[in-house]
């Protein structure tokens, strides 16, 4: 029976254990994260193929240029993948994010949201920084619009601004300025910002208005100009008119 010893070897947790110098240096045993099968992975396997093959059939040259044809495409895939990587990461600077962050510890999931400052690149991974803390890009949640932030802050305010004026039934006219100070805000907002406002609240507001307009209204009815009253002279009181005659007509005659 033929020696195995030298073709055999054992395999501890599904790997091939190699007790030859190249099976103790430092790339065979770098841990990889994940289970993500990269370019070095691939290359070992065709490493320990061409090592523990059959020597009674051995693999033909053909195949073994086509897997070496499919670890090239492999190896300019990754390296596309990670310029593409870096290139989204330097195009969120500036930008507001929102990162899903899994905590190693506990495991559970929290999220982070803030302006990208800068991008860092470590170890072949790009890091998003936010507020001075380094993130994985790959934590990346969601990039938000300047413009959506905006309106939906504009639209909170207003929800706020309009929670706190009375009841439609409750106003009064000393609800006037801050009712109309509301109306102003909404009416200085853009289409998009006002498409974003809470239907409910601007239902109130315009029940508001027309409550106003209407106690003001009823304010100017009671406020209606009266005719003052004038002393007229008695019917019974004669008013005398001086004689044409008596003023100076006796020298006229002598």
């Amino acid at each position: 029976m033929p020696e195995l010893n030298g073709i055999m070897k054992p395999v501890e947790d599904g790997k091939v254990v190699d007790g030859t110098a190249s099976g103790n240096s430092p790339s065979s045993t770098k841990t990889r994260s994940g289970n993500t099968l990269d370019k070095d992975a691939f290359l070992q396997l065709l490493v320990a193929q061409m090592k523990y093959q059959d020597p009674l059939q051995p693999t033909s040259n053909t195949e073994y240029i086509s897997q070496l044809a499919t670890f090239s495409s492999l190896e300019e895939m990754q390296n596309l993948n990670k310029a593409m990587t870096n290139l989204q990461g330097t195009n969120l600077v500036g930008k507001q994010v929102v990162l899903k962050v899994t905590s190693e510890a506990t495991g559970n999931t929290s999220y982070v949201s803030g302006y990208v400052d800068y991008v860092t690149i470590e170890n072949g991974k790009t890091y998003l920084v936010v507020e001075g803390k380094p993130y994985n890009i790959e934590d990346l949640e969601s990039v938000v619009d300047e413009a959506y932030l905006e309106a939906i802050s504009l639209a909170e305010s207003f929800k706020e601004a309009v929670s706190k004026l009375p009841k439609p039934e409750h106003v009064t006219l000393d609800d006037k300025e801050n009712i109309e100070a509301v109306r102003d805000a909404v009416n200085k907002m853009t289409g998009y910002q006002q498409g974003f406002l809470d239907v409910d609240s601007l239902n109130k507001l315009k029940q508001l208005l027309e409550q106003l307009a209407k106690l003001e209204g009823d304010k100017e009815d009671d406020g209606s100009t009266e005719t003052p009253d004038v002393d007229e002279p008695d019917e019974d009181t004669e008013v005398e008119k001086p004689d044409a005659g008596e003023d100076g007509g006796g020298e006229g005659n002598e």
